[in-house]
């Protein structure tokens, strides 16, 4: 028995030994190798694949703003592999390579590398494992997935050159054809998948899930050359049949999006209505396809259906993760339907929708923004302008959209800045002309609202913490069970701790004797030390009382500054925003507080113009007549004379004006010499303008500034001489007086 025995083991190691050859065209060995090949190596191989494919695909986001891409992947460009392999090398792998922490793509390669060089049986040039060109098909995907696409193109001629009759020729060609699309070869793709296509027609019986990725793939080619309509007939092809529901749900939805870029809005709510509609399509795409069927719905009887049909998708919990999209499509239907109010409220919603994205922000921003100028609401629109400006990505940034925002929003900020000098100068200077008692009694009816909110505030906390306290022995509702039973763990409590502390106290650092000021104090003396609590400034009169200007220079500016910011808020809603009405508020209280006759003609020429357009004759003739009478030998006059003369002299006077607060501002930015360089070369180039004593008044300013008391003198006296009749020249005048008392 134990001979027997022996000879049995022996003869099993020989076989086992035997079959393991791939020198030896036997049905042992080709059986042996193949289920090795396939339930083994190819195996792994295979899973590591399709993990790698899940997290590829989990990674791409989708941005349904724009048409989808037929295969969801986003490559990274910049990352392509131009190696060029002869077929059948690259396949030696060492130990150290196989040991090391491997991406699931590289495992997969791996596998199909062993694979290939454990189990392959090329025997006088025939191979005789049926799965060796599932190897080689694995390890052109996988080297297609890591954007080496000229070795997986190696990889996939190799099988289409060496396994003529295999079973996964016509999958390998379309992967061939892909991979040429990626490599911008789309014409050599569209010759191949044409040539492939004449054979599967034929055969009525073929593998039709290969025939669907092959459409696909033709799609793919030919929007690649921007040949609309025969991506729209492949891919219409291609959802005739839904064996991968995925895929087809995204080439119905690409089809829908390109119908309606085509303007064919008809046959792009067909498509969506029945992707919507369809129970194989994955959640995403049917509530996506209804947002993009209220898109392309007409403002008619028919969007009321659509609405109503998203107002239920809104409600259903289901669609959480879409409320973003849904509440913004909402709003674009109310307000088709003149409902801004509605509208608004929806686009605020979908702001403030859990999950979002950016991009989809700038959309909802837009629109209100566009809401708020049209009402003339100019500042708000302002704000959301800026605010699409604020989460706009690098991305999207050169957007043709986002430039025009951007363009349009440059106005509003300038408006907005001219606009919030007024209301706070205007707040200053209402505050001046008060008497002491109407000042006296403006604040203290102030520090009593203040005081009455933070109170409110205050018993808020206090009411908060005693309703955490009252569950769970002091845990807060919104905190686990642990949390609220020490002070400290309440984020409420300890914030108006903090706030109570900081307002007796001050901020104090972490030290002995914290109570102490001067720590030059001995300590023995703090119980007899100043412990009274510390007042709250907000709540003492004389903060605000102190805070009135009462220099004279101050207020004088505050005034000009308030002056300029109402000519200029003038011009911008007269030229920029066409708005007549805004711009003859403006330029009509600027002419009732104006303290000088500086820009009455300025003023009035505008004036002229904009009630002449307005047809309100009598203020226009009242304009022109003090055009005419007070300043007859001025361009302006001539112009109402002969209104055929074009007007040049008014440009030049205006870009007098911005240029003088150039340099005006970059005076305020103590750039005294700069300033008087920019005042030297830009004044012979104007004449015979209003603004040049200004110039040379601001020109004698900055020279004090940073030269001697006799050089100053020199420069201002040159003002009060050469302009002695003008505004300038009084105030030169005055400073001379001043310099001359010290």
């Amino acid at each position: 028995m134990k001979k027997g025995g022996k000879i049995i083991v022996f003869s099993v190691l020989t076989a086992i030994v035997y079959s393991c050859s791939v020198k030896k065209d036997a049905f042992v060995n080709r059986s042996y190798h193949a289920v090795t090949t396939k339930y083994n190596v190819l195996f792994n191989g295979e899973q590591a694949y399709l993990k790698g494919l899940k997290e590829i695909q989990d990674k791409h986001e989708d941005n349904f703003w724009k048409r989808l891409q037929i295969e969801p992947i986003t490559f990274d460009e910049s990352v392509i592999d131009t190696k060029v392999l002869t077929p059948g090398t690259g396949f030696d792998a060492t130990e150290e390579e196989e040991n090391k922490n491997l991406t699931p793509f590289e495992k997969a390669e791996e596998k199909a590398v062993k694979a290939i060089q454990t189990h392959s049986m090329n025997i006088k040039g025939y191979e005789k494992n049926s799965q060796i060109d599932d190897a080689y098909l694995l390890l052109g995907k996988s080297r297609y997935y890591t954007q080496r696409f000229i070795p997986a193109l190696e990889a996939f001629n190799y099988v289409i050159a060496n396994y003529p009759k295999a079973n996964l020729n016509y999958k390998t060609k379309i992967w061939r054809a892909k991979t040429n699309i990626r490599l911008d070869n789309e014409k050599r793709a569209i010759e191949t998948l044409r040539l492939l296509l004449d054979v599967l027609d034929k055969t009525e019986e073929i593998d039709k899930p290969t025939k669907e990725q092959a459409y696909t793939a033709m799609a793919m080619a030919y929007e690649k050359t921007d040949t609309i309509q025969k991506v729209v007939d492949y891919l219409k092809l291609a959802t005739k049949t839904h064996y991968n529901k995925e895929q087809t749900a995204r080439n119905m939805f690409v089809l829908g999006q390109i119908y309606s870029e085509l303007n064919r809005k008809d046959s792009a709510r067909m498509v969506f209505k029945k992707l919507a509609e369809s129970r194989k399509a994955p959640h995403r795409f049917r509530i996506r396809a209804d947002i993009e069927l209220a898109k392309n719905t007409p403002n008619d009887s028919a969007s009321v259906v659509v609405l109503a049909r998203l107002k239920k998708l809104i409600k259903n919990t289901d669609n959480r993760k879409f409320l973003n999209a849904l509440y913004y499509q909402a709003g674009v239907l109310e307000e088709g339907r003149n409902n801004p109010e509605k509208a608004a409220e929806y686009y605020k919603k979908s702001l403030e929708a859990k999950h979002n994205n950016n991009y989809q922000k700038t959309y909802a921003y837009e629109r209100l923004g566009d809401m708020a100028f049209g009402k003339e609401d100019y500042l708000l629109a302002g704000s959301y302008y800026d605010s699409v400006m604020q989460v706009v990505s690098k991305e999207f940034d050169q957007e043709k959209r986002i430039r025009r925002i951007r363009k349009k929003n440059k106005g509003l900020t300038t408006l907005r800045k001219y606009e919030e000098t007024v209301k706070n100068n205007d707040s200053i200077l209402k505050l001046v002309a008060m008497t002491s008692d109407e000042r006296t009694s403006f604040f203290e009816a102030y520090i009593e609202k203040i005081k009455k909110e933070d109170e409110e505030k205050r018993q808020q906390l206090l009411n908060a913490q005693n309703f955490g306290n009252s569950f769970g022995g002091g845990a807060s509702i919104n905190n686990s069970a642990n949390k609220g039973k020490w002070y400290f763990y309440n984020t409420q409590a300890l914030g108006f701790g903090r706030a109570e502390f900081q307002k007796i106290w001050g901020t104090r650092p972490l030290e002995d004797n914290w109570r102490l000021s001067d720590k030059s104090i001995n300590v023995i003396d703090d119980t007899s030390s100043n412990d009274e609590p510390k007042v709250n400034t907000r709540y003492e009169l004389s903060t605000y009382l102190d805070a009135i200007p009462t220099d004279e220079k101050v207020i004088t500016d505050l005034v000009l500054e308030r002056n300029d910011a109402l000519y200029q808020l003038g011009l911008i809603y007269k030229e920029q925003f066409k708005n007549s009405s805004l711009a003859i508020k403006n330029l009509e209280r600027l002419n009732e507080v104006r303290t000088n006759n500086q820009l009455e003609l300025p003023i009035s020429y505008h004036l002229y113009q904009i009630y002449k357009e307005e047809n309100n004759l009598a203020k226009s003739d009242e304009y022109k007549n003090i055009i005419l009478q007070k300043y007859p030998e001025t361009s302006f006059a001539q112009i109402i004379k002969n209104p055929d003369t074009k007007l040049v002299e008014e440009k030049k006077e205006d870009e007098i004006l911005n240029k003088y607060k150039e340099i005006y501002y970059t005076y305020k930015e103590n750039k005294f010499e700069e300033a008087v360089t920019e005042v030297d070369n830009f004044l012979p180039t104007v004449q015979n303008s209003n603004l040049i004593p200004k110039f040379a008044l601001l020109k004698a300013l900055a020279v004090g500034k940073y030269q001697d008391k006799k050089t100053y003198k020199q420069a201002l006296e040159f003002v009060a001489v050469s302009y002695a009749t003008t505004e300038e020249g009084k105030k030169a005048k005055e400073i001379i007086e001043q310099l001359n008392k010290k």
